[in-house]
């Protein structure tokens, strides 16, 4: 869909540019004359500003195609996306200076005091852009990372020149300035560990139990391979409860199977267990009467 949206930018403000240049208003477009913006500079910059936005939904389209695999390429593309859209803000905005008469560069010369101004109103915006600048350049996360950010864990979906954008697995967006990005935890950096207690009755022959569970281990990885990075280990009895024996296990996972690895190993050992005749316990209640 939004490929579509930007090849329909593309195909309009293009159309429009050319009907506007068939039409002559394309000659002597940056002509050093002064403009009292009458109907035919209106048309010029009308020109302009349809020729840049065309460009930009291109450029947009071609980038949209570009889907690596590799983290920090993905980011580069993300980033390289952003750019485009201000870059295209920035020289509608100088053109159409142009255009109408001013003299931009004697303007930004005399702009000093005023973007120093404007440079202390805009703290934040600033401390935005160049905490995004490091963040690339350290390669702290990139797009497609898993991230946890003040107790907020997701996948990194967007970096932009002041925001990155996470997406939990519940589809939620959270967006943070990139200046607010402190103490982040990736997660992708190592495989994660899916932990699974399972429950026994008192009643069942650990010793025999635990000589099939090797066996068993080997066969929920070879059904599960998708998920487990290696055959799940037996890491012995956890805990002693009121109705059972609490047995551990852990499977190495990648980040983002942290959740399925765990369900994927609960549903495998229940099944497995059942299959050699050991049933989850139930809560049992002694009841004594006088």
């Amino acid at each position: 869909m939004k490929r579509v949206k930007q090849i329909v930018k593309f195909i309009v403000f293009g159309a429009l540019a050319a009907v506007l240049f068939a039409l002559g208003f394309g000659k002597e477009l940056f002509a050093e004359k002064a403009y009292d913006l009458g109907l035919k500079d209106v048309a010029k910059i009308v020109l302009v500003i349809c020729i840049v936005l065309a460009a930009e939904a291109l450029l947009q389209f071609i980038l949209s195609f570009l889907k690596p695999n590799n983290h920090r390429v993905r980011t580069v593309v993300t980033l390289s996306s952003n750019l485009v859209r201000y870059a295209a803000g920035l020289a509608i905005i100088i053109v159409v200076l142009t255009l109408a008469g001013v003299n931009v560069p004697t303007i930004l010369a005399g702009l000093g005091i005023v973007a120093l101004v404007v440079g202390f109103a805009a703290e934040s915006l600033i401390a935005d852009m160049v905490t995004g600048f490091f963040i690339l350049m350290d390669n702290q996360y990139n797009v497609g990372d898993i991230i946890e950010v003040d107790g907020f864990r997701g996948v990194v979906t967007n970096i932009g020149i002041r925001t990155t954008s996470l997406t939990d697995t519940g589809g939620n967006v959270k967006i943070v300035n990139n200046s607010e990005m402190k103490n982040i935890l990736n997660r992708s950096d190592f495989t994660s560990r899916a932990v699974v207690d399972f429950s026994i009755p008192y009643e069942t022959d650990l010793a025999a139990l635990e000589a099939k569970i090797p066996a068993l281990l080997e066969k929920i990885f070879a059904e599960n391979g998708e998920v487990f990075t290696a055959v799940p280990e037996y890491m012995g009895v956890q805990e002693l409860g009121d109705s059972a024996v609490v047995l551990r296990f852990i499977a190495e996972v990648g980040e983002k199977d942290i959740y399925s690895g765990t369900r994927a190993l609960n549903r495998a050992l229940l099944l497995g267990f059942r299959g050699i005749g050991v049933e989850c316990p139930f809560t049992q209640v002694d009841v004594h009467s006088k």
